[in-house]
């Protein structure tokens, strides 16, 4: 039975492509390592969370507890890029995160733990070319914990918006342009002509005498 199940504070086959150690130096350096590769975090997982649940896995009765903790970091923005790196102070810790926190979840993302060879400085840096892990680099997913879409669905997005813009610019302002908005309309005020007849010399007259018959009734009102 112990060939079939896979222990679990076992490292991976991983290796990492810019290190120079054997395979065999590098399973030497493993067996004593006190350092954990932690992958797949959530881009707004912090350090506080990180360090509250990989210290149940500390002894600090028997000197251990966790030495450091190093944020992944993208090498362009300097935000968290979804791993980071965990240091005890023995061996026996990593095992034992490796045994009982791998695979579990952190901020509803299942989390992986994998014994480091160790860290140096620029490993905190992401390597993909957008300054993130390699594997957000090709993502064809929608990840909201891991910035949304992959770096190239990301640019291949911009760019179709930046030709649809550019062409729609071409549209405006060359031969044949379409009118722009509502704001380049001027409403324009259409002059009705008026029907009424202009006044002339009798109509004046009229108006004489029809005040003067006015008058006459006013004077009768009066005597009245």
């Amino acid at each position: 039975m112990a060939h079939v199940v896979q222990p679990l504070d076992q490292p991976s086959n991983y290796k990492d492509s810019q290190s120079r150690i054997e395979r065999a130096k590098q399973n030497d350096l493993l067996s004593k390592s006190t350092t954990l590769y932690i992958g797949n975090l959530s881009f707004y997982t912090t350090e506080e969370q990180i360090y509250e649940l990989f210290t149940k896995c500390a002894s600090p009765e028997d000197g251990g507890g966790i030495k450091r903790i190093i944020m992944g970091l993208d090498r362009n923005t300097r935000t968290p890029c979804g791993f980071c790196f965990v240091e005890y102070y023995t061996h026996a810790e990593a095992l034992a995160s490796m045994k009982y926190v791998s695979g579990t979840k952190l901020d509803e993302r299942i989390i992986r733990c994998d014994l480091d060879l160790g860290y140096k400085e620029g490993r905190q840096f992401g390597r993909g070319k957008s300054g993130g892990q390699v594997r957000d680099e090709h993502r064809q997913d929608y990840d909201p914990g891991r910035g949304g879409w992959g770096a190239q669905a990301q640019r291949l997005e911009a760019e179709r918006r930046r030709e649809v813009e550019e062409r729609y610019a071409d549209a405006q302002e060359g031969p044949g342009a379409v009118a722009g908005g509502g704001g380049d309309w001027k409403e324009t005020e259409t002059t009705v002509p008026s029907r009424k007849r202009g006044r002339s010399p009798d109509d004046e007259g009229d108006n004489a005498r029809m005040g003067h018959h006015r008058s006459r009734d006013d004077m009768e009102v009066e005597r009245m």
